[in-house]
């Protein structure tokens, strides 16, 4: 078989697969992103570059999955629809895959007022359910989305998209996650799982489903580096959720960041015994250094 990629060609072979976040710096050095690459190489399967993430002006994502491709790594862009229309976004497509781009995850975007230019319009033109939808067809029927043709070569993409199991209302999550694969979705990646108990429930409802056998699932893992961390995540970042009692761990340990990443090494192995769950996908928010260790700790192959 053909596959896109070798995110692709690892999930479909049954692999428990991990992917790794690589933020673009605030400026024009290459150099932030090749030294956070080399310090994950060999730790994950695929490399989400991030496109302006929390609506901060970042380096394109376009750009550092280039870098990637240029040291021989697997890039998975995102594209969020928050900053361009719908022909912006198809052309972006088009040239990311002219330039060996082969993973693309679509998101909707944080809205503007989080970032640091609130006063930027938001476009919003499409979300991100019509954003996977023009792709898939732009790949597999050779249409835009006006309806015009393509003319030569269709994009050639593994499509993904992100799901928050705890989200409110909790009960519509399961049919959001399978809008997104009627619409495209063939990996998804979840928001940071904290509350097991919780995120349990919402594999059970994906497994009642079926929607695990359509679609590749990637539970997200983000280590709490510090109370002022833990703290953020509790309180200030819509749709995680931090059980009390985690709190209070990270709270009351001597050493928080040890604590951070002992609960991530136990939230790993946890992850790893639920059905249904195809891999990890870990954001160590500016402690990237720690994910090699944690890949090694938890039992997981390294790609070395």
């Amino acid at each position: 078989m053909n596959y896109r990629s070798n995110l692709e060609k690892s999930l479909s072979e049954g692999r428990f697969v991990i992917t790794t976040e690589i933020g673009p710096p605030k400026g024009s050095d290459a150099s932030k992103i090749r030294d956070k690459a080399i310090l994950l190489e060999g730790y994950g399967d695929a490399f989400n570059i991030t496109d302006n993430q929390t609506a901060v002006v970042r380096m394109s994502s376009l750009a550092g999955s280039l870098i990637l491709l240029q040291m021989d790594m697997e890039p998975i862009m995102q594209m969020t629809c928050r900053d361009r229309n719908r022909i912006g976004l198809q052309s972006d497509v088009l040239g990311a895959t002219a330039l060996g781009v082969r993973n693309i995850l679509c998101l909707t975007g944080d809205h503007q007022s989080f970032g640091n230019h609130p006063a930027a319009k938001g476009v919003f033109d499409i979300d991100s359910i019509q954003l996977l939808q023009i792709i898939k067809n732009m790949r597999d029927a050779g249409i835009f989305q006006s309806g015009d043709s393509l003319l030569g070569k269709r994009p050639c993409v593994f499509l993904g998209a992100a799901a928050n199991p705890y989200a409110d209302p909790f009960e519509f999550q399961v049919d959001r996650l399978r809008k997104k694969i009627d619409a495209g979705a063939e990996f998804i990646q979840t928001q940071s799982v904290y509350n097991i108990e919780k995120f349990s429930r919402w594999m059970d409802d994906v497994r009642s489903q079926g929607l695990d056998k359509k679609v590749h699932i990637l539970a997200g893992v983000t280590p709490l580096k510090s109370v002022k961390m833990a703290e953020r995540m509790k309180f200030h970042v819509p749709g995680t959720d931090v059980p009390d009692m985690m709190y209070e761990q990270i709270k009351n340990a001597s050493d928080p960041a040890k604590e951070g990443y002992r609960i991530a090494l136990q939230t790993i192995r946890e992850l790893k015994d639920i059905k249904g769950i195809h891999g990890i996908h870990i954001t160590a928010l500016f402690w990237e250094e720690i994910i090699p260790a944690l890949v090694k700790d938890a039992g997981l192959t390294t790609r070395i």
